[in-house]
């Protein structure tokens, strides 16, 4: 076999173009019963079940992801095992998003019976409302019609396209139902660097024994004892006033300057010495805010504020984000 490089082109183009064309006729196929998908899930009280079988099954397990991880609880069922005993795993106040192209699909179909016996409601996400699925089911989202791309016109292509998308187009409406919001998409991506820059500073601050607080009574050699003695060796101590708000901060850099004057004033008052009225963050600030705060201005530990008021309640390092890789 010699392989045939402009021939590989225009076949992979020419699924391209089927795949484009099948989808701009798929948006002037949506209608009533997509708004009507959309506020069954919202309602829904349990979960939203996506089964399907072959290539429909993975695209299911591919929208049951995307509807959980942007607030609508789901999970994967496949339509074999569940005709085996895995079907307990659906309750009367759940919605099963079923997947078939043909809307024939006997895994599938045969779920139909035991589905409406436990009392969940059935979204069918096939071909036609005709067929055996879109029949039975509560709702159907038709995909239409379609060839597949596939030169002998049988492996899945235009239609787990379309299944995919329609499957986009659920999850992103019922997420703006939802109201759902950046930061509990982060909740549900702890791991995800967008989840740790949509993390609060009070999440991740210094706290406790590793939080360097001095007195502005102190004197320069106290403030660097607590430097020292601080689990962490933060290489700053924050100044607090008699009421526990922020004062000023004196850093390694700051003793640095002091001993190029040829002599360390260890015996006198810290607040003659700090940096007064420093910039800080807020403990309700998101960790990505902060993270631009320190690119600016080149700092390497910032105070952290109460939500309300100048209490000092911890002290982010610009290593504390280094370890969570932001």
């Amino acid at each position: 076999m010699v392989f045939d490089a402009p021939r590989a082109l225009a076949r992979g183009l020419e699924v391209l173009r089927l795949e484009a064309e099948a989808l701009s006729a798929l948006s002037g196929r949506v209608g009533p019963s997509f708004g009507a998908a959309c506020e069954q899930i919202l309602r829904c009280q349990g979960r939203v079940v996506v089964s399907g079988m072959g290539k429909a099954g993975i695209v299911g397990q591919k929208i049951s992801a995307t509807l959980a991880s942007t607030g609508t609880p789901s999970l994967y069922l496949h339509p074999g095992e569940a005709l085996h005993g895995d079907l307990g795993r659906l309750r009367p106040e759940d919605v099963l998003l079923a997947l078939s192209k043909s809307g024939a699909t006997r895994e599938v179909v045969q779920l139909l019976p035991a589905v409406k016996a436990i009392g969940a409601q059935v979204i069918a996400m096939c071909g036609s409302a005709d067929s055996a699925l879109g029949k039975h089911a509560d709702l159907v989202l038709e995909l239409g019609d379609v060839p597949e791309a596939c030169p002998l016109g049988l492996a899945p292509t235009v239609s787990t396209t379309l299944m995919l998308a329609l499957g986009d187009a659920l999850s992103m409406a019922v997420l703006e139902g939802r109201d759902f919001t950046r930061e509990e998409f982060a909740r549900y991506h702890p791991a995800g660097s967008l989840g740790k820059s949509l993390m609060k500073v009070g999440e991740m601050m210094r706290v406790g024994e590793q939080l360097p607080l001095v007195a502005t009574t102190s004197s320069v050699r106290e403030v660097l004892t607590v430097m020292t003695r601080t689990p962490g060796r933060p290489g700053a101590a924050l100044v607090t006033d008699d009421a526990g708000d922020l004062a000023g901060i004196f850093t390694d850099g700051d003793l640095r300057r002091l001993a190029e004057t040829g002599s360390l004033p260890l015996e006198e008052s810290i607040a003659d010495h700090m940096a007064a009225d420093p910039r800080h963050v807020r403990e309700d600030q998101l960790v990505g805010e902060v993270l631009r705060l320190f690119k600016d201005t080149h700092v390497d530990q910032m105070p952290v504020v109460a939500a309300q008021g100048n209490r000092v309640v911890g002290l982010v390092d610009v290593q504390d984000l280094l370890e969570v890789r932001i």
